[in-house]
Parts: C-alpha cells; structure tokens; sequence
C-alpha cells in the first residue's frame, strides 16, 4: 500500500512527498500500547489513588494519535491504529506459544512463574484490545471533526475532548472485561472512573508540549491535513491526500 500526502509551497507546482516523521509517531504508537499491557496487570496504589501500572504510560497512546490525526490526518492515525492492533495479536499469539514450549528441567519452576503471568496477562490483552479498537477510531475521529468545524483554531479543546470521550469508553471497557468477577462491581466502577480521571489528567498537563510538538512537527512536514470528503470506515486503509487537505501556511 501506498502512503502518500500531496503538498504544494505555492499550490501551482504539485509535490508528492512522505511524511518525514511519521514513522516515529507511529512507531512510538505501538511500542507504548505493547508496554502498557504488560504493565497493566501489575495493580498500584498511589497515596489513595488504586489503579493499574498500564495507566502510567498509556494516556500518551491519546497524546501521539492526537498529534497523528491534527498533523497527518485521520487516515493515517487508522492506519496507526490498525498497526497497533496488529501487533497485539503477534503479542498474544507469541505469548502462547512461548509459554506452551517444552521447559528445561532447571528452570521448571522460573518458567512455571512466568507462564502464570502471561497467562493472565491474556485476558488483560483482551480487555485492552478490544478497548483500544473501540476508543482510538473515536478518538481520532472526534480530534478531525473538531478541527474542520473549528477552521483549525482551538487545538487545545480537541485533545482535550476526544480524550475525554475515548477514555471513558477506553476505561471502562478495558476495566470491566479485563477485572469482572475479580473485583466488587462497587469497586470496579471506582476503579474504571479512576482510570479515566487519569487519562484525562495526563492529557491535560501534557497539553503545553503536546501543543508546542505539533506546532514543530507541522513546520518540518510543511504538513496541516484536513479531513475534507474523508471516509471514515475504520476498514478502509486509503491513506492518500490531496494538496487541498493540506492547509500548512507557507
């Protein structure tokens, strides 16, 4: 498949260019998700605060796919999506296969321990795999939206929003599947809107350098994407844009 962004520096010659940094976004993108969900079974408590070690880390997933979707577009932020995902199912399988091959007699009882912790780190996978595809179409759905209805202006009220309805779908998902039946149902709702509150929190103090990074990134690109005729079918992979959708100010 062919990824391609169509810019002009004076909208007469037309440049066909790749996105220099997207890689790395994206990249990024996957690697956080893949930490977070081995971290995610470890449950913390933090003055009075209980939530999963995954939390730590996983609200920047929003804080790259925020600036994914405001720099690249929509589409590229599916396609990121679909990496991550992808790459979950390699982490499970892989997980199950490890965990199936025959031991060394001298590490029987290491293995024993770490075959316990994959295992249930399986269902923890799950719950944040089905999250995930559920909250990050929304999110970067909801962050291009915004921006074509507010012209671009108000990119702190984006990333702000889409977090805010991504992770409480996101959380309360992820916490049900993966802790159902572990947890008192008065606790898990405590323990989901925790985890929620979080993701919102991170995102917000993170929103000075999310915002001055988005402004570096669009002028290395030369890259402003707007989702004008965009087709939002989470199934559709076209990554492709026209000079039009580009509204970088040269």
């Amino acid at each position: 498949m062919e990824n391609k962004i169509i810019t002009n520096h004076n909208y007469e010659n037309n440049i066909r260019q790749l996105p220099k940094y997207l890689w790395l976004f994206q990249l990024s993108y996957v690697v956080v998700i893949l930490i977070a969900n081995w971290y995610d079974m470890r449950l913390i408590k933090l003055w009075f605060i209980e939530s999963d070690g995954g939390i730590l880390i996983f609200p920047i997933t929003y804080i790259i796919s925020d600036i994914i979707t405001e720099v690249y577009g929509y589409k590229f932020a599916r396609i990121s999506i679909w990496l991550g995902f992808l790459y979950n199912i390699i982490f499970i399988v892989f997980g199950q296969i490890v965990t199936h091959l025959p031991s060394p007699h001298y590490a029987l009882e290491t293995n024993a321990i770490f075959n316990k912790l994959v295992n249930f780190n399986i269902r923890i996978i799950i719950a944040s795999t089905f999250a995930y595809v559920v909250s990050e179409p929304i999110n970067s759905y909801i962050m291009s939206k915004l921006k074509i209805m507010s012209s671009g202006k108000f990119m702190f009220v984006r990333f702000v929003v889409s977090t805010v309805f991504s992770g409480l779908l996101d959380s309360f998902i992820f916490g049900t599947i993966a802790f159902y039946g572990v947890f008192k149902l008065s606790y898990l709702l405590k323990f989901n809107l925790t985890l929620w509150v979080i993701k919102v929190f991170i995102e917000i103090i993170n929103l000075p350098l999310s915002i001055s990074l988005v402004k570096k990134v669009k002028k290395l690109e030369k890259m402003d994407i707007y989702d004008f005729d965009t087709d939002y079918n989470l199934f559709n992979l076209n990554a492709t844009y026209d000079c039009k959708n580009n509204k970088y100010k040269f």
